[in-house]
């Protein structure tokens, strides 16, 4: 059959923006342990890594100690502030409603947080129960592995080969083509940067889109592209 039968979506960054929330907790978090860096350098470096792995690349790079309770400081700040001020982006219901496939989220967020953040946004009613969280199976499972993108494939029953997925960050780009899926780069959320378009495409992504509105065209557009039979 001809076309995509999946469309695997990435949560933070492309359905909820926070991804800006994180990068403000996490840079006041590491300039304050002595590791100064701005909002902007934790969203070209870090999206879509978790804090445990943010943390253990800023030791390893700056030989800086980085206390083990930074870890459990900086979940319990942001799901404060991720309840307080996270939002949909804009433009997500319109552009599920137009595609006709079945549709998941593959996220590295916890479950407990996607429920929150899917729940307070209104949008975990277009995809329950088909949310799947990389820290369910496993720590060292999350992306840049593939290992979330094909459990979500399997679990709806698709072929990574007619999977197509949404992904903001060059680590979830990397993990979706490293579990042999297409890739559209979104650029829409409030985290995004100058360069961003260019290092979603030089990891992998086919193309970019800024806004959510475009998602059902360019999906479209890519099933008829060569590789999807």
């Amino acid at each position: 059959m001809a076309g995509f039968q999946l469309i695997i979506f990435d949560c933070d960054g492309v359905l909820v923006d926070s991804e800006i929330i994180a990068a403000e907790v996490e840079a006041a978090l590491l300039t304050e342990a002595g590791y100064t860096i701005s909002v902007e350098e934790m969203g070209a470096r870090f999206a879509g890594m978790t804090w445990q792995n943010i943390l253990f690349q800023v030791e390893k790079e700056a030989s800086i100690p980085l206390s083990a309770s930074l870890l459990d400081k900086s979940e319990k700040l942001l799901d404060i502030k991720l309840e307080q001020d996270v939002k949909a982006i804009a433009g997500v219901e319109s552009a599920v409603a137009r595609l006709d496939m079945k549709r998941c989220i593959c996220s590295n967020s916890s479950g407990k947080r996607l429920d929150m953040m899917l729940g307070k946004t209104g949008l975990k009613k277009l995809f329950a129960p088909h949310i799947f969280s990389a820290k369910d199976l496993g720590a060292d499972r999350v992306k840049p592995k593939p290992d979330i993108f094909l459990h979500g494939a399997k679990q709806m029953g698709v072929s990574p080969d007619q999977v197509i997925v949404v992904e903001d960050s060059v680590h979830g780009v990397h993990a979706a083509r490293a579990a042999g899926m297409r890739v559209i780069g979104f650029t829409g959320a409030s985290h995004t940067y100058a360069t961003h378009a260019d290092r979603l495409t030089d990891a992998g992504a086919e193309t970019v889109i800024a806004r959510m509105f475009d998602l059902p065209g360019v999906v479209a557009a890519m099933a008829e592209w060569e590789g999807v039979l």
